[in-house]
């Protein structure tokens, strides 16, 4: 009989020693009458096997407490085990998923599968020291999770591998985090568009392309929208961007598929044209654009209605950078902004000249501002009745040191581009309040002789112009009833709602209001019952034509003198060259008249000659 114990001793020095005790008995007679033996040391193998032990105990414990989760492929047999958190990881259970590749592979994004092979691939050929990808796998609740797995494969002596193993971690917040970066470096946050960067980027690439390629043509569209810092100012910051990203969303289908449609900032988009063949392909989408803006927004159960200038440049071999290909769409939209707006114009040389004098002009009409270099000229008004002198009209003028005289037709538009028409119109009322209080206490003038101002459009966007006019009035000394202040029609079209506040503080303050230009915008009848304006001022284009057979021109302003009798205002004729003119203006009811006929506008030292002759 063969019997095996093990044994457990202690040596000398005190330390464990461990045997293997082989026993083997004889038995006779069912007697035992010998024993043969022998003794093994197995205290190295003991505590290997401990050591063994707390390893793969220790394994098993950072295997489930490890934030990562861990693989193990065995190559030959073709099976994975996969730890209880890499399972975690995707939603799962430990018993739901087996050790088939599968269950690892067949869960990886279709997009990178493939990369993901290969990277395992390269590493078991011995391609890189190490196996490191990262890949997209899908979760149990049906969203894929990006994920960082990382390898390591086991060889033989002769390098094949048998076995890889590694870990997977969740790195889908570093991803989206870097998303979002990216978003914000590359993409505009209000509207969601390329920005400038990205914009610049692509055209890069197509200005490379034009220069590989001798028949690519592309085109650059420079698309800046006309009055929306009216629109800004007079309704708010957050009211303008919700217009600007309703903007984006309609401007999304003008264009083609592949092209970049771009926020450049502000109020300004871009449109690169990836192929065209002709300049007629950029005009097809630019008059798509302007279709698409003519069309009203709502915007708090108010239509608001706005337009955009657009300039054209056509990509060629010889554009060196897309900075100057830009520069020149942006010269074309300036050129296009200033001959009425709602329109494009494709860049020529011609326009860079013209661009050149406009900025040197708008630099001179800067400085000219802090040199004080406007000056007011005045034009009488005179009750038609009797030809006494009631009034003046208060006109800007600009002394430039080299091209002389200035009239205002040349760089209001200017002004009012570049927002520096509102010190302009500051001058002008100061000036023009200060010297009619001077000529009140030097002349014995009529009390209800008055000064008409005339404010830019943009002024009637700022809630705080009744604050001006009044600060103006305290500082100067003037009573409210002697000035009067004159809008033009298209001031109120481009933002009714703004303007009627406006002039309704002003109406407080005591100052007269005075609509010019009357009868040439589109709804003028309607704005009468609506706004509390004093007197109408008819325009020259109809007093001009109303001599000789009667026509349309004299009905209209027999009907508007008619209306404003009616309605208690007061009617002055404006552009009166002619003695005829001023008998009919009289004789249909209009009370005052202006023109050359009485005085061309002239200096206050000529106003002053005048008063002071009594005539």
């Amino acid at each position: 009989r063969i019997h095996d114990a093990e044994s457990h001793e202690v040596d000398r020095d005190g330390n464990p020693k461990f045997f293997l005790n082989n026993l083997i008995g004889f038995v006779v007679d069912g007697r035992l009458v010998r024993v043969w033996g022998s003794q093994r040391d197995i205290t190295e193998r003991k505590e290997a096997e401990e050591a063994l032990r707390i390893s793969e105990e220790r394994y098993a414990l950072a295997a489930r407490g490890a934030a990562d989760g861990l693989w193990d492929w065995n190559l030959e047999e073709n099976r994975v085990y996969f730890s209880p958190r890499w399972k975690a990881m995707l939603g799962y259970e430990e018993w739901e998923i087996d050790d088939e590749p599968d269950e690892w592979l067949g869960r990886i994004h279709a997009e990178d599968r493939e990369r993901v092979a290969e990277t395992i691939s390269d590493h078991l050929e011995r391609h890189t020291p190490h196996a490191e990808v990262e890949y997209r796998i899908l979760h149990k609740d049906g969203v894929y999770r990006w994920m960082l797995a990382r390898g390591l494969a086991v060889r033989d002596a002769e390098g094949r591998a048998y076995r890889m193993a590694g870990s997977q971690t969740d790195v889908t917040e570093r991803r989206n985090a870097e998303a979002l970066l990216v978003q914000r470096a590359y993409f505009d946050p209000l509207t969601d568009l390329p920005n400038r960067t990205l914009f610049m980027d692509r055209l890069s690439q197509a200005v490379a392309r034009a220069g590989r390629l001798r028949d690519y043509r592309f085109a650059v569209l420079f698309v800046d929208l006309d009055r929306f810092k009216v629109i800004n100012d007079s309704l708010g910051h957050l009211a303008g961007d919700r217009l600007i990203a309703e903007i984006a969303t309609r401007l999304r289908a003008c264009p083609r598929p592949g092209d970049t449609l771009a926020r450049l900032g502000g109020d300004e988009f871009g449109i690169l044209l990836d192929v065209i063949d002709s300049v007629a392909d950029a005009a097809a989408v630019a008059d798509h654009v302007l279709e698409t803006l003519s069309r009203p927004f709502g915007m708090d159960g108010n239509d608001l209605f706005t337009s955009a200038s657009i300039g054209i440049a056509v990509g060629s071999d010889h554009h060196r950078t897309p900075d100057e290909l830009l520069r020149e769409a942006d010269i074309a939209m300036y050129r296009a902004k200033a001959t009425g707006k709602g329109r494009y114009v494709v860049y020529d040389s011609t326009l860079h000249e013209y661009v050149t004098r406009l900025m040197r002009f708008e630099n001179d009409l800067r400085k000219a501002i802090e040199r004080q270099e406007f000056f007011v000229d005045y034009q009488p008004i005179v009750l038609l009745e009797t030809g006494r002198l009631c009034g003046l009209e208060a006109l800007v003028r600009w002394r430039h040191p080299t091209l002389g005289v200035v009239p205002p037709g040349d760089f209001i538009p200017v002004a009012e581009e570049t927002g520096l028409v509102f010190p302009i119109d500051r001058t002008v009322l100061y000036e023009a309040c200060r010297q009619l209080r001077v000529w009140k206490e030097r002349f014995d003038l009529p009390d209800d002789f008055r000064v008409s101002v005339n404010f830019s459009a943009k002024q009637f966007t700022q809630l705080d112009l009744a604050e001006t006019v009044r600060e103006a009035l305290a500082a100067t000394g003037l009573d409210a009833r002697h000035l009067e202040i004159e809008i033009t029609e298209n001031a109120l079209i481009e933002n009714a709602e703004v303007a009627e506040k406006v002039l309704g503080d002003l109406k407080e303050l005591g100052v007269r209001l005075l609509i010019d230009d009357f009868g040439t915008g589109y709804s003028s009848f309607g704005y009468l019952h609506r706004f509390p304006f004093d007197t109408i001022k008819i325009d020259r284009s109809f007093v001009s034509r109303i001599e000789g057979r009667e026509g349309k021109n004299a009905e209209i302003v027999r009907a508007i003198a008619a209306l404003a009798g009616g309605l208690g205002m007061e009617v002055v004729a404006e552009g009166v060259e002619t003695l005829e003119q001023a008998e009919r203006v009289a004789a249909f009811g209009c009370t005052y008249g202006q023109g050359y006929l009485f005085s061309m506008p002239v200096s206050a030292h000529a106003i002053e000659e005048l008063l002071a002759g009594g005539r």
